[in-house]
């Protein structure tokens, strides 16, 4: 079975070891130790596909708990309708958050549209103003 370094998979995924780490405090990885005292971490296939699940996770915008229950989820029996319906669940409640945010930003961005516009007739108005002025100078 294939094992890997820390630095292995941080390069493989484009992330830090210290964000690894932070995974593995938060239960989704699960290394064993070798080496002197401990201190090597070594990681199985099980744990880089946990670490996969996990980025797919943090992606679609999901939580820590949200994707450790979802990646706990993908290591058992994946054909019971109490998970499937669970998952959709998630799913479903993601999507909404995210349709949510997607208005919001619309919105957002029509605001700041309004603003660049009154601002633009408002630097027109100044500029004409100044063009009709005589310079005094």
């Amino acid at each position: 079975m294939p094992t890997y370094t820390i630095a292995e998979l941080a390069r493989e995924f484009d992330i830090t070891a210290r964000a690894i780490r932070f995974y593995e405090d938060h239960g989704l990885l699960s290394p064993s130790r070798e080496g002197a005292g401990g201190r090597s971490r070594v990681y199985t296939a099980r744990d880089r596909t946990r670490l996969k699940l996990t980025l797919r996770g943090k992606r679609l915008g999901l939580t820590l708990s949200e994707i450790k229950s979802l990646v706990d989820m993908y290591e058992s029996p994946k054909d019971t309708v109490a998970q499937m319906n669970r998952f959709l669940g998630v799913l479903a409640h993601q999507r909404e958050t995210l349709e949510q945010q997607q208005a919001d930003i619309e919105m957002a961005l029509a605001e700041i549209s309004a603003h660049e516009d009154e601002c633009r007739r408002m630097l027109a108005d100044v500029e004409s103003r100044d063009a009709e002025t005589p310079d005094t100078a």
